[in-house]
C-alpha cells in the first residue's frame, strides 16, 4: 500500500454531479480530488436538457457563457412532434422548453437565464475544465473500492486501473456522485425507496443528415408512433437531436423481462430506419447500448461524512430533462455548506439540511419522470393502438383520423387533447423552478405558507418566503442592468434591503461572518427603475431579506428593526448550525 493522499472533498465520480461538486467547491478555494473510474469524460450525449435553474447556477460559477456558446440554444428546441415516423405522417405538436409565446413570457420573467441544449459529452468538460483550472485534482481511470470512516474523516480505498494497484485517499468528507448503480450510496447504506429496471431502453448514437425533415419544425425530441413503440422504453419510440440536424439519438424500448436484444449495427441501423423512414439517407451508427428505466430515490442523502448526489440518490428516465439539472443542483446545495463547515464558520449539523431540503426534490423528480412516461399512453389510445393489432391495423386508425365522420372527429379531438396534455413533460416550469425548502438552514417568518395561486407543476411563481428562490427582476446599477441574483452568490450570503433600511445594514457589517449588502431603492447603489423589484420582494423599503450562498432566501423581515443586529445574528447562527 502507498502513501495515503490527503485531501478535504474527495469525489467519486465526474459526471454532472461530481463535476459541479468540484467546480463549486474549487471555486470557494476548498480543497478537492475527482476519480472517475473511466478514462475520459462522458463519450456520448447522455442528459442535454438544461433548465433555467441549472443555468442560473452555472451563472453564479462562471460557466455560463461557455455553455451557451456550445448549445442549441431555446428557439431550436422547441416544437416537440409526433408522428408516425420522420418521413411518415405528423400527429401533432407540442411547442415545448419555454416556446409557447405564454410560456415564454413566464420564462423571461422568472429569470436572467434560457434553457438551452447542451449534451452531457459537452457539459462535462466545460465543468471539470473550469474546476480543475481553479484547483480541483482530476485522476481518470481510478476505481472507487471501499470507504471506512470515523470521527474525524473518511479514507477510500481506490484502485489505479493502469497500474493495478491500490492506495488510500484520506479526506474530511466524501462525495459519491458515482451514478445510478452507486457503489458509495450503497456502501453507505443509504435507504432506497421505489424500484429498479421496471423497463427497459436502448440509446443509439448516429449521424446522418435529416434536415428536409426536421430544420421546418426545429425540435430536441420527435416522438414516434409506431409498431413496438408501446413496448419498454419511454412511451414511444424517440428520436433526438444532438446537434441540428447531423447528430442524433434514439431511444427504443424492449421488454425488460426477456433481456436486451443483441446490438449489433445492423439491428441498430433497422431501428434507425424504422424510425426516419427513410431508407435513401445515409447513416453511420456510431455507438449503441442498452439501459434500463428506473423508479428509485434515496430516503436520506447522508450517513456521517458520506454524501451522496446525482443519479446515486434519484434514478429515473429523461423524461421532463430533469436527471443532470437535480445533479448539478444537488452539488451546488452542498458544496457551500461543506466550505462553511470546513472553515469553522459552521457547525457539521448545517449538513443534515443538504437532505432535508434535496431528498424532497429528488422524490418529486422521480415520480414526475415516471408520471409523463405513462402520460405518454393517451396519445396511443387516442389512436386505438395499445391493443394488441398488427402494424397494419395501426396505420388504419391513424389514416381513420381523417374521415369525416363523428367517430374520426372524436378521435381527433382526443388526440389533440392527449398531445396538448404532454405540458407536463415538456413546459414543466414550476417543477425547474418552485422548490421550496424546509430544514434548519431556514429561518421561518411566521407568515402562513400561501400556497401557489397556479398549477405548481406548469407556472413558476416567484417569492421571498424563507425558504424560496430569490425572485429574479431586473435591477441597474450606473450603466448596467443586471438581475437581482446576479447581486447574490458567490459563496457568500448576502442582506438585501432598501431606503430606510440602515439598521440591517449596521447589522450586516457587525457580524462575524462577512455578510454582503445590497441596497435597492432611487440614488442607492442600486436602482429599481421598472418597479419589478418592489412588486416582488414582498417587503417594505426598510425590511430585509438575508440570501444563503445557493440564492435562496435564508430570512426574511418585513419592515425596519431597532433590534436588527440581534435578529440577524439569531438567524446566522440558526442557519449555520449555532443555534
Amino acid at each position: 500500500m502507498s502513501t495515503v493522499v490527503e485531501t478535504d472533498v474527495l469525489i467519486v465520480g465526474s459526471g454532472p454531479a461530481g463535476a459541479s461538486a468540484a467546480l463549486a467547491l474549487s471555486t470557494y478555494g476548498v480543497p478537492n480530488i475527482v476519480v472517475t473510474r473511466y478514462a475520459s469524460l462522458a463519450d456520448t450525449p447522455r442528459a442535454h436538457i438544461t433548465n433555467q435553474r441549472t443555468m442560473e447556477v452555472l451563472r453564479d460559477l462562471g460557466v455560463e457563457q461557455e455553455v451557451v456558446a456550445q448549445a442549441t440554444p431555446q428557439h431550436l428546441m422547441g416544437n416537440t412532434t409526433f408522428c408516425t415516423s420522420l418521413a411518415g405522417e405528423e400527429l401533432g405538436r407540442v411547442r415545448s422548453w419555454g416556446n409557447d409565446p405564454l410560456v415564454q413570457a413566464e420564462h423571461e420573467l422568472a429569470s436572467p437565464t434560457r434553457m438551452c441544449d447542451m449534451p452531457q459529452h459537452l457539459m462535462e468538460p466545460v465543468l471539470v475544465n473550469a474546476a480543475v483550472a481553479r484547483g480541483t485534482r482530476l485522476r481518470f481511470e481510478t476505481e472507487y473500492l471501499s470507504h471506512t470512516q470515523d470521527a474525524d474523516g473518511v479514507t477510500a480505498t481506490v484502485r489505479d486501473r493502469l497500474r493495478g494497484d491500490t492506495y488510500e485517499i484520506r479526506a474530511k468528507y466524501l462525495i459519491g456522485a458515482d451514478g445510478g448503480r452507486s457503489k458509495v450510496a450503497a456502501d453507505a447504506g443509504l435507504p432506497m425507496g421505489g424500484q429498479m429496471g421496471v423497463a427497459g431502453s436502448i440509446n443509439i448514437v448516429f449521424e446522418a443528415d435529416l434536415a428536409k425533415y426536421t430544420a421546418h419544425r426545429p425540435s430536441t425530441l420527435y416522438w414516434v408512433l409506431a409498431p413496438g413503440a408501446t413496448v419498454g422504453g419511454i412511451g414511444a419510440g424517440l428520436v433526438r437531436c444532438v446537434r441540428p440536424w447531423t447528430e442524433w439519438l434514439i431511444v427504443w424500448g424492449y421488454d425488460v423481462t426477456a433481456g436486451a436484444p443483441d446490438l449489433t449495427t445492423e439491428y441498430a441501423e433497422s431501428v434507425v430506419r424504422g424510425l426516419v423512414g427513410d431508407d435513401d439517407i445515409p447513416v453511420t451508427i456510431k455507438s449503441s447500448s442498452a439501459w434500463t428505466v428506473n423508479e428509485m430515490y434515496a430516503e436520506r442523502y447522508a450517513n456521517g461524512r458520506v454524501f451522496c448526489a446525482g443519479d446515486a440518490v434519484h434514478r429515473h428516465p429523461p423524461s421532463n430533462g430533469l436527471g443532470s439539472n437535480t445533479s448539478v443542483q444537488d452539488a451546488y446545495n452542498l458544496a457551500w455548506k461543506l466550505k462553511l463547515v470546513l472553515d469553522g464558520t459552521a457547525h457539521p449539523r448545517l449538513l443534515d439540511s443538504y437532505t432535508a431540503e434535496r431528498a424532497p426534490i429528488g422524490r418529486q423528480v422521480v415520480t414526475r419522470a415516471n408520471q409523463s412516461i405513462r402520460e405518454t399512453a393517451p396519445v396511443f389510445e387516442a389512436l386505438d393502438g395499445l391493443s394488441p393489432q398488427t402494424p397494419e391495423q395501426l396505420w388504419a386508425n391513424i389514416a381513420a383520423r381523417k374521415d369525416s365522420t363523428e367517430a374520426a372527429g372524436k378521435q381527433r379531438a382526443e388526440l389533440r387533447e392527449a398531445i396538448a396534455f404532454k405540458a407536463y413533460e415538456f413546459n414543466a416550469h414550476g417543477v425547474d423552478l418552485n422548490q421550496r425548502y424546509a430544514s434548519g438552514a431556514i429561518v421561518p417568518d411566521g407568515t402562513p405558507d400561501p400556497g401557489f395561486a397556479r398549477d405548481p407543476e406548469l407556472h413558476h411563481q416567484p417569492s421571498s418566503r424563507p425558504g424560496a428562490r430569490l425572485p429574479h427582476a431586473w435591477i441597474t446599477s450606473g450603466s448596467r442592468t443586471l438581475s437581482t441574483l446576479d447581486t447574490v452568490g458567490r459563496g457568500r450570503f448576502t442582506l438585501l434591503t432598501g431606503i430606510g433600511g440602515e439598521d440591517w445594514l449596521r447589522a450586516a457589517s457587525a457580524q462575524d461572518l462577512p455578510v454582503a449588502t445590497v441596497v435597492i431603492g432611487p440614488g442607492q447603489e442600486y436602482e429599481d427603475p421598472y418597479g419589478d423589484w418592489a412588486r416582488l420582494r414582498e417587503i417594505s423599503d426598510e425590511g430585509a431579506l438575508l440570501v444563503r450562498p445557493d440564492g435562496f432566501v435564508a430570512f426574511r423581515h418585513a419592515s425596519a428593526a431597532p433590534d436588527a443586529g440581534e435578529l440577524l445574528a439569531d438567524a446566522l447562527r440558526t442557519v449555520l448550525g449555532h443555534a
